[in-house]
């Protein structure tokens, strides 16, 4: 059954990969020039989310070791980090067809609750990091603006207002999901939607037990492990922070440097920060889309004109992001059917 679910997951992901090589909105002369282009510096921005995906499962991990003795390897618990984030790329409403996925791998290693608890809790603190994030470009630009280096309009403004309110919901809500659990009422949510109403109830009746024990494990790595909850926090925004490499590079391709020397490229690495974080929040906000088609190239285009740039640089950044997505998810596929072992934890 298992191998049946693992197989499953990789024809959808091969599925969205394909449909997305074909729905490219260049085409494969004009891909293969803006590769060449980016040259050396693909292999930086490739080799850049390799440490990225290290330091989500560094996150992941300081979770698991939060509730109990982690029994999988570190490599191994990568190799579901990088396929977990491929299958969220290529199937619809992002995160669940890789969250499924690690929950499935992970039990084999450690009890089901926990396995569930831990990935709940990692899909949380990721999402948790990209509020603060969003929240830290939002101070950010309006520093800027207040020293005249950005434009501040109404529209702006208001934009940047309701970016706020939406930013302090989401840390809000999950503030409240960490001090008490979200497991059970996520549950119930779902089953308030048309056709789910039976399930639901049928559901929570049937794992009432399990579902309380996975929302103790999150409250309690927030109430009584302060060090594993701040530790993983602490990684996963860093990491946010550190993909403005990615724009960084491809800006100093470009050579928009700020004028040169390390005030220059300061400005320029805030700039690409705050060209993320638009971008991602505008991305998110799409997250219904497989590969998010459409959000992030236009986030790019939004983002990126706000803060002086051309339409072609645009492009091109969003270009050279897709390439390194495919990549990346392609990667994430193969590892599905690369190195599975059949063990099998004692579930309780």
């Amino acid at each position: 059954m298992r191998k049946r679910i693992n197989n499953l997951f990789f024809v959808i992901g091969l599925t969205a990969v394909v449909i997305m090589l074909c729905t490219f909105h260049v085409s494969f002369t004009e891909l293969w020039a803006y590769i060449r282009q980016a040259d050396y510096w693909l292999a930086a921005i490739l080799g850049l989310w390799f440490f990225l995906y290290l330091l989500n499962t560094w996150a992941w991990h300081i979770i698991i070791r939060g509730s109990g003795p982690c029994t999988i390897s570190f490599l191994r618990l990568m190799k579901l980090t990088v396929t977990g984030f491929a299958l969220n790329y290529a199937t619809p409403m992002g995160m669940i067809g890789g969250e499924a996925y690690r929950i499935m791998e992970l039990s084999r290693y450690i009890d089901t609750q926990r396995a569930t608890s831990s990935v709940v809790l990692f899909v949380m603190m990721h999402v948790f990091s990209h509020f603060w994030f969003w929240m830290t470009s939002i101070v950010v630009y309006l520093i800027l603006a207040i020293a005249g280096h950005l434009p501040l309009d109404t529209a702006t403004g208001i934009v940047l207002l309701l970016a706020a309110l939406f930013c302090c919901g989401g840390i809000y809500l999950f503030v409240r999901g960490y001090k008490y659990g979200m497991v059970v009422k996520l549950i119930r949510l779902i089953g308030k939607l048309p056709g789910l109403h039976h399930w639901g109830k049928r559901f929570s009746e049937n794992h009432r037990e399990d579902l309380q024990k996975i929302d103790r494990l999150i409250s309690e790595l927030h109430s009584q492990n302060k060090h594993s909850f701040f530790g993983s926090f602490f990684l996963e925004y860093v990491g946010r922070l550190l993909q403005s490499f990615e724009i960084f590079f491809m800006l100093m391709l470009f050579g928009i440097n700020g004028g040169g020397g390390f005030t220059g490229c300061f400005m320029t690495f805030i700039h690409s920060f705050l060209i993320l974080a638009f971008t991602s929040l505008f991305a998110n906000l799409l997250g219904f889309l497989p590969l998010q088609l459409g959000g992030r190239e236009g986030g790019f285009a939004m983002s990126m004109a706000q803060l002086g740039m051309t339409a072609g640089t645009a492009m091109f950044v969003s270009i050279i992001c897709r390439v390194r997505e495919l990549f990346w998810t392609s990667i994430g596929l193969l590892l599905m059917k690369i190195g599975n072992r059949n063990k099998t934890a004692n579930n309780t």
